[in-house]
Formats: C-alpha cells, sequence, structure tokens
C-alpha cells in the first residue's frame, strides 16, 4: 500500500479513463487516465502507467507517471524516476527523484532565512 493512505482510497485503475471533475476527502490513485479538475483532502498517487491532464489541489502528491496541469499541493510533491511533470506548481515540500522530468513554474511558501536569524541572535 502507498505510503500516507488511511483507511478509504478510491482508484481509477490501468485502462480507466474518467474525463470531469472528482472530489474526494480520502486518498486517490491513478493508473488509468484522467482529464479535469481533482481535488482530494489526503494524498494524490499517480502509477507509473498513470496519465493526468487536470489542474490539482491536494494534501500530498506522489507521481510515479505523467502529470500536466497547475497544482496546489498542501505538504509535499514527490516526482518518481522516470515521472513527468508539466504544469506550476505551488507548494511546501518537492522531492524530484533522479530521472524525473519537472518543466515549469515553482512557488514554495517562505522558508525564514537562517543566516538573518543568526546576524540577530
Amino acid at each position: 500500500m502507498d505510503k500516507g493512505i488511511k483507511g478509504l482510497l478510491t482508484m481509477i485503475g490501468d485502462g480507466a479513463v474518467f474525463e470531469g471533475t472528482l472530489s474526494v476527502p480520502h486518498s486517490i490513485r491513478i493508473d488509468g487516465k484522467f482529464k479535469g479538475l481533482l481535488e482530494t483532502g489526503e494524498l494524490l498517487t499517480v502509477g507509473p502507467n498513470g496519465i493526468v491532464e487536470a489542474d490539482i489541489k491536494a494534501k500530498s502528491v506522489i507521481i510515479g507517471g505523467w502529470v500536466k496541469g497547475n497544482l496546489t499541493i498542501k505538504d509535499r510533491v514527490e516526482l518518481e524516476n522516470n515521472s513527468s511533470l508539466i504544469g506550476d506548481l505551488h507548494t511546501r515540500d518537492l522531492v524530484i527523484n533522479d530521472g524525473a522530468a519537472f518543466h515549469g513554474n515553482c512557488s514554495m511558501e517562505k522558508i525564514k532565512n537562517v543566516e538573518s536569524e543568526k546576524k540577530e541572535a
């Protein structure tokens, strides 16, 4: 099972195609094709064969396949090896593994400048 999954899980399986708006309060995994608008209160996992073309709002995202769209992610985005993300991203933490591709802009929450804190001390 995926990291961070608590209880319920919605799944779009390999070979399945979904187009439209999907909003779930729990985790979702996509191994098929999804196009539209996607919102989840927990973890979105895009499997290695998953293809997603959508604007996405989620708590966390693990991308193993291909994603195109604008992402607003509360906590963390991880791009696994051989994955692709095309679009603009707003998140707190970003992990890009070897072999992953990211084409777009990334905006991250402001982190306190450690150097300025040292000068104030």
